[in-house]
């Protein structure tokens, strides 16, 4: 035990070390590396890629969605079982640096998630997303007839594209002090492992709202059920959030809906929303007429759904009691599959109803 507490300290100091690099050569990249971080939370799979995937292309938008959330749900399990560390925190409370002078790690107003450290879900979320995306523009891309040397070339690119943005978003994380390096490298080969696993999974495609009821059950069931058993063996998960409330630089950055449970009924309301959006019969009668088929019916709908989406996000759930908080969290996740799969598509239909039949008139 003890010589895997030194291999640990051993691997957290050269990670430190790498953070303390980052921020001394890189200091001028801050917004650069901030604006990474936070383009890379799965909010935006939920506000931004699935309404533009799933009107391009309903069976990505869905695949989208389900890797989110169980990748994200698989992250909370991971790091309830690993116990993992975060840089910020680890340099006050380690005894690694008892004979010399702890090192100086800068943290900026992003940098106190509140939940364990392994595996990065900033890192996990980006692979998996990114990985169903760009596999999508591949079999697009494919579906024509093209010479050997242009398929290889879209090959080289898109993947060289989809590591660029790998890269960019774990060295973000390292920047800001929230992960170490082996945390956003077990990140991606997660987010990478459930992105190929979806994507052999043909079922998520025709499943019924009874069906997504008991996932949706099943998923929540069994990560309280894990937290209360623990709890009562006298293990608490929530451990990490009071690291992050002590030794956050300023209490302001210590934001509750980077607590477990708050990713947790996030995604819950997602995948809870996505199974009532797709089964309503508004849901058939806009979305599976000719119409859907055209591309400019198809755009209207797009840049609807990430209007609407774009006033749902500003809108803050309260944060003075944890519970409204989380429940309406869910209840506001649970409504954006239902704005972009049910309600924009209806009123972009009836809008062009009505111009069509002022035209016949």
């Amino acid at each position: 035990m003890q010589r895997m507490d030194a291999g640990m300290d051993l691997l957290h100091s050269s990670g430190v070390e790498l953070v303390q690099y980052l921020q001394m050569n890189y200091k001028d990249s801050q917004s650069w590396f901030t604006f990474i971080s936070l383009a890379a939370d799965l909010r935006n799979t939920f506000f931004v890629f699935f309404p533009i995937w799933f009107h391009l292309c309903e069976a990505v938008g869905v695949k989208l969605i389900w890797v989110a959330v169980i990748g994200d749900w698989l992250n909370l399990i991971f790091k309830w079982f690993l116990f993992g560390q975060r840089p910020y925190w680890w340099v006050h409370e380690t005894e690694f640096y008892a004979n010399s002078s702890l090192p100086v790690v800068q943290q900026f107003p992003i940098t106190c998630e509140t939940g364990p450290g392994s595996p990065s879900g900033h890192a996990m979320g980006s692979a998996g997303v990114w990985h169903v995306m760009v596999t999508a523009l591949l079999t697009f891309g494919l579906q024509k007839k093209q010479p050997i040397l242009q398929k290889w070339c879209l090959h080289v690119l898109l993947w060289t594209m989809f590591w660029m943005i790998q890269v960019c978003v774990c060295a973000s994380r390292v920047f800001l002090a929230a992960h170490f390096p082996h945390q956003v490298f077990f990140g991606v080969i997660s987010g990478l492992i459930v992105a190929e696993v979806f994507g052999r999974i043909d079922t998520i495609y025709n499943v019924k709202f009874k069906q997504y009821l008991k996932i949706t059950l099943s998923l929540f069931s069994f990560a309280l059920g894990f937290y209360l058993l623990l709890k009562v063996l006298g293990v608490d998960l929530l451990w990490s959030v009071e690291k992050a409330q002590r030794w956050c630089a300023r209490a302001e950055w210590v934001h509750i809906d980077s607590t477990p449970f708050a990713g947790l009924v996030r995604n819950m309301g997602a995948l809870f929303g996505l199974g009532l959006a797709l089964n309503t019969p508004i849901y058939v009668e806009s979305c599976k007429e000719k119409r859907s088929q055209q591309f400019s019916f198809r755009l209207s709908c797009i840049v609807a759904s990430l209007l609407t989406l774009h006033l749902f996000d500003s809108v803050k759930p309260p944060n003075q009691t944890e519970f409204l908080f989380y429940f309406l969290s869910f209840c506001k996740n649970a409504a954006v599959p239902l704005a972009a799969v049910v309600f924009v598509p209806y009123c972009v239909s009836q809008i062009v109803n009505r111009e069509e039949k002022e035209k016949l008139l």
